[in-house]
C-alpha cells in the first residue's frame, strides 16, 4: 500500500531541517543496478551537492555500460571492486540514503554495514512491503520508478527549481527505464514529472535513442537466438518463457546489461499475458517476469522464486539446475492463469 503524501511530508520537514547543514551523505542502490537505480542516485548526488553536502554513490555491483553517459558514473564506488572503499563510505557517513530497493537483502553483504550504522537513514523507494530499517520513508507503490519519487522528494523539500537538465537527464533514464518508454507503470504524476524535467531542458529524443538505440551486433544476434531457439509458448495458458544456458553466456560473451529488455518481446504476442525470462547463472538460476492488465507476477516471484518486485514486473532466483527451474515454472503457471478455452 502506498504511503500517504502527508505522512510523507512530516518526513520532509524533519530532513529540511537536519539537511540545513552540510552532511556526509553515502547513497546506494540494489546489486545488479539498473536506469532506475544509476538514475535515482546520481540525480540525487547531484542535487546534494548542489546544496552543499559531501556526496559519494556505493553500489554493491557494476552498472551496464549503457549508462555511461551519465555524470559520475565512473564515480560510483563498486562494492564487487572496492570492497574495503565501499564499507568505508558506509561507515562514514552522517546520513545514508537507499534508493529502489526495500530490504537490506537486496544490497548483499553491505546490508549488515547499512544496519550496524548511526547515520540517519532515508528510504526512497517504489517496490512493494518495505523493511522498516530506515529512519524516514518515502514509498510509494504507485509511483513510476524511484526517480519520480527522488523528483518529488526535491519538490517536496522546496527545491524544484534547483533541478537542471544534468538532474533531470538522470532521473528521466528512471522513467524511461522503469516504464518501457511510458509503456507500463504509469500515472498522472509521471507525465508530470516527466513535463517539468522537459522544461529543466531534458532532451527525452535524444535520451531515449541513446538508452534504445546503441546495441551492438551481438545483442542483435543474441536476441535472434532467444527467440527463434530459446522461446517456448504455453498456448493453453498464455504465458511463454526463454531461457539461456551457461553456454549461451560464453559463446555469445553475455555481459551485464546484454539481455536487458529481452523478456518485453514476448508480451508482443496478443495471446502472452506472461513472460519469464530464465537464467542459468554460475551458481543460481535468475528469472524475470512480467505481465499484462491485472496479473500479478509479483506474487508469482515471491511464492515460488524468493522474489518480488512490482504487479507487473518482478524477479527471483533459486538455487538447482535449470532444467528444475523450467519445469517448475511450466508446473505453477496453471495455478496463477486459467486455461484458455479452445
Amino acid at each position: 500500500m502506498a504511503i500517504s503524501r502527508s505522512i510523507m511530508m512530516e518526513d520532509v520537514t524533519e530532513l529540511q531541517s537536519y539537511l540545513a547543514v552540510p552532511r556526509d551523505i553515502t547513497l546506494i542502490a540494489h546489486r545488479n543496478p539498473d536506469g532506475d537505480a544509476l538514475g535515482s542516485a546520481l540525480g540525487l548526488r547531484l542535487y546534494l551537492e548542489k546544496k552543499g553536502h559531501f556526496v559519494k554513490i556505493v553500489m554493491p555491483s557494476e552498472s551496464p555500460n549503457i549508462f555511461a553517459y551519465l555524470p559520475h558514473f565512473y564515480d560510483v564506488i563498486v562494492f564487487d571492486l572496492r570492497h574495503d572503499d565501499a564499507r568505508s563510505a558506509l561507515k562514514e557517513a552522517d546520513c545514508i540514503f537507499c534508493l529502489d530497493f526495500n530490504g537490506l537483502d537486496r544490497v548483499d553483504k553491505l546490508g549488515a554495514t547499512i544496519q550496524a550504522s548511526e547515520a540517519v537513514k532515508v528510504l526512497i523507494d517504489h517496490h512493494l512491503d518495505p523493511e522498516p530499517f530506515v529512519d524516514h520513508m518515502f514509498s510509494d507503490t504507485e509511483a513510476s520508478s524511484t526517480c519520480e519519487l527522488v523528483y518529488n522528494f526535491i519538490e517536496d523539500m522546496g527545491d524544484a527549481n534547483l533541478v537542471d537538465e544534468k538532474i533531470g537527464e538522470c532521473l528521466f533514464t528512471g522513467l524511461i527505464t522503469d516504464t518501457g518508454s511510458f509503456k507500463y507503470n504509469t500515472r498522472p504524476n509521471t507525465y508530470n514529472v516527466a513535463a517539468k524535467l522537459k522544461i529543466a531542458g531534458v532532451d527525452d529524443y535524444k535520451l531515449n535513442d541513446t538508452i534504445s538505440n546503441s546495441l551492438k551486433p551481438k545483442n542483435l544476434k543474441l536476441l535472434g537466438h532467444c527467440l527463434a531457439n530459446r522461446m517456448e509458448i504455453m498456448e493453453d495458458y498464455g504465458a511463454a518463457y526463454i531461457y539461456l544456458t551457461k553456454k549461451d553466456y560464453s559463446d555469445f560473451n553475455i555481459q551485464r546489461g546484454d539481455t536487458e529488455g529481452i523478456v518485453n518481446y514476448m508480451l508482443m504476442i496478443k495471446s502472452i499475458k506472461v513472460a519469464a525470462f530464465i537464467t542459468q547463472q554460475p551458481s543460481i538460476v535468475k528469472i524475470s517476469l512480467r505481465s499484462k492488465g491485472d496479473i500479478s507476477v509479483q506474487k508469482i516471484a515471491s511464492e515460488n522464486f524468493n522474489g518480488g518486485g512490482h504487479k507487473n514486473a518482478s524477479g527471483g532466483a533459486q538455487y538447482g539446475s535449470l532444467t528444475d527451474i523450467l519445469d517448475k515454472f511450466k508446473r505453477i503457471i496453471p495455478d496463477y492463469l486459467p486455461k484458455i478455452e479452445a
